[in-house]
């Protein structure tokens, strides 16, 4: 029999280990106790100092078993810390998971665990045969979907920084009234942050009609409303109108493929003004497909939701814009988040 020659050798002095492999496999069950601590509010209320189990058991009408195997969890999996039967949030959890902190990210647990996300991953192996996602019909792709409600009032959150970041980047050009169309806006705050960072900006969201409702309210609460236009309806069919200093994509290519993506850019080159440029924020991998980590992962959830989509390489994105119609592009890291930005010039 040939030696498994394939199969890479152990670094000296150590022999192989099912550690990882058994740390995969329970990664769900990791995820469901952070689901749980977050419906809980342990978080909030440790930090509010309910910081033993005994006194979250009170207040959050468990078992003190229950919370204090639950918070042990929670400190193994670096969460928290104990000392002494004493919880502490550590500086990321006290930043994005107590409720009262500015950046709290609680809510995309709503998305995140929803029926039609847990039944995607649930079918990976039928997805993986069929290359493309095995939900027959998925509601994310349909017209209107409530799905996209659900992400636009809970994942807000985690785009914020990406939004906010993505806005100091952009410089209208000239400088003066500025023009700006946010596709797929969901959320709104890709387009409101541009309104924020740019007094003179004009905002035009397009997305869906219930999705708008969202994005109204977000730009009402930030003081925008104002200057804070709606197009609803497909971006695909829709009329852009004309004359935009920026176009912003955020979170949007992903979810088609090569083809599909450039007859939207061809679209978003033909709205732009004389010196107006198009914003791609995206998931962006390597070119090995790989790395980094969070944008290649990105796209096994592009595979299990989508019938086309996946997390593309800048060199991949690039290839789009220039078919499309665009003379350059250039990627921008946006840290500390893990999403890039390609702006793309005709």
């Amino acid at each position: 029999m040939a030696p498994h020659a394939s199969a890479p050798a152990a670094p000296a002095g150590t022999s192989p280990s099912p550690v990882q492999i058994f740390q995969t496999l329970n990664g769900t069950t990791h995820s469901a106790i952070l689901r749980t601590a977050i419906e809980l509010d342990v978080f909030t209320r440790v930090g509010q100092g309910e910081d033993t189990a005994a006194v979250l058991a009170s207040s959050t009408q468990c078992s003190e078993r229950g919370v204090r195997m639950l918070c042990d969890s929670l400190t193994a999996l670096g969460l928290l810390t104990k000392e002494s039967g004493h919880y502490q949030l550590t500086r990321d959890t006290a930043v994005f998971l107590d409720r009262n902190s500015p950046a709290y990210l609680g809510t995309c647990v709503e998305f995140l665990f929803s029926p039609l996300m847990l039944e995607g991953l649930g079918r990976m192996t039928e997805a993986v045969r069929k290359g493309g996602t095995a939900i027959a019909d998925h509601p994310s792709m349909q017209p209107d979907s409530a799905s996209w409600v659900n992400f636009a009032r809970n994942m807000a959150p985690l785009q914020r920084f990406p939004a906010q970041a993505m806005a100091k980047l952009l410089v209208p050009k000239p400088a003066g009234p500025c023009k700006v169309l946010d596709i797929a806006a969901g959320h709104g705050l890709f387009g409101i942050s541009m309104a924020e960072q740019h007094p003179q900006a004009e905002i035009y969201a397009l997305d869906w009609p219930q999705v708008l409702t969202v994005a109204q309210e977000n730009a009402a609460a930030a003081g925008v409303a104002n200057r804070f236009h709606t197009i609803p309806g497909n971006a695909f069919e829709v009329d852009f109108g004309s004359g935009y200093d920026w176009i912003l994509l955020p979170n949007f290519l992903h979810h088609f493929d090569p083809p599909t993506c450039e007859a939207v850019l061809r679209k978003v080159r033909a709205a732009l003004g004389p010196e107006g440029e198009a914003a791609i924020l995206e998931f962006v991998t390597d070119d090995d497909k790989v790395s980094p980590p969070p944008a290649a992962l990105f796209s096994i959830v592009m595979l299990t939701t989508t019938p086309a989509g996946d997390a593309y390489s800048y060199a991949e994105l690039d290839a789009m814009c220039r078919n499309a119609g665009f003379s350059e592009t250039e990627l921008h890291p946006l840290p500390p988040a893990f999403q890039r930005v390609v702006i793309a010039t005709p």
